[in-house]
């Protein structure tokens, strides 16, 4: 075995330390970003009416108050409904969008495409407030339809951007091989486009739910007596702080993470079988 220098040594420690930097750089941001998560888990299942320090428990009984809150359930109910419809009607309206801009020679279509993902660079209570002078002005009262149009209005463009970004050349191929055997444009649509365009698509939904789910400002503003969940949450909030607010937030944030956990087996489910369906050089 060949002696080490001290060159090497200088190296070999140089790597330990940078490594172990690295760590605890990474260490530290996870726990900035996880740790109110944890906590507020964590006192979800305090048995206690504040939830602070010490931690008493567990308990479940927060979580069986809130399934048997007619209201904070009524509200889950309409923030489901609102994320689902929002979610579908900005995939469909994006990734028609996108296939319009991509596939033709649309005039002006750089400009169209800035003004689609325009609404990403505005501050939600911007939009929320134009939409409710806008809203106003057209007759239509302060409902659950008024968030879920707010809510395709701020996930239209992230969904356009997640299709417009997959729709690549590889599949203009095939799509004019289509054509050439005889398929019609809404065949060509249905049969080629879509079901290659599936993991993008479903993306787009999943992202646009997340985003519809636990929106607040929006909701807020265009909502009147039946309201979605995070603005009962807030209304619970205006009465002081106790474990049933964070056992109303972790259900949020079970939600937003069963859809992310969706959305990640499907993606990664999909290159892991490619990976190994692939032919070798």
């Amino acid at each position: 075995m060949s002696e080490l220098r001290p060159q090497d040594v200088g190296s070999l420690g140089r790597r330990i330390v940078g490594t172990a930097g690295t760590t605890v750089v990474i260490a530290l941001a996870y726990l900035f970003i996880f740790l109110p998560v944890v906590v507020l888990v964590l006192f979800s299942f305090h048995d206690g009416r504040v939830p602070v320090p010490p931690f008493q428990g567990p308990t479940l009984d927060w979580y069986k108050m809130i399934l048997g809150d007619d209201r904070l359930m009524s509200a889950t109910g309409h923030s489901v409904g609102i994320g689902l419809a929002s979610a579908f009607l900005s995939t469909l309206l994006g990734f028609l969008a996108a296939f319009g801009l991509a596939r033709h020679a649309v005039p002006g279509a750089g400009f169209l495409r800035w003004f689609l993902v325009l609404p990403l660079t505005v501050s939600y209570l911007i939009i929320g407030i134009g939409l409710l002078i806008a809203l106003s002005y057209t007759g239509l009262p302060k409902s659950l339809l008024a968030v879920m149009i707010g809510h395709v209005v701020i996930n239209l463009p992230l969904a356009f951007a997640i299709c417009f970004s997959q729709l690549g050349g590889h599949q203009v191929v095939y799509e004019r091989a289509a054509r050439d055997l005889g398929a019609s444009e809404g065949q060509v649509l249905m049969r080629i486009t879509v079901p290659m365009m599936w993991p993008a698509l479903f993306a787009s939904f999943c992202l646009c739910f997340t985003f519809s789910w636990d929106e607040f400002v929006i909701a807020f503003f265009l909502s009147n007596f039946d309201v979605t969940l995070p603005v009962e949450i807030w209304s619970m909030l205006r009465t002081g702080l106790n474990p049933m607010i964070n056992a109303a937030g972790t259900l949020v944030f079970l939600l937003s993470l069963i859809s992310f956990l969706a959305f990640e087996i499907l993606i990664f489910g999909k290159r892991a079988r490619h990976g190994r369906t692939a032919p070798e050089a």
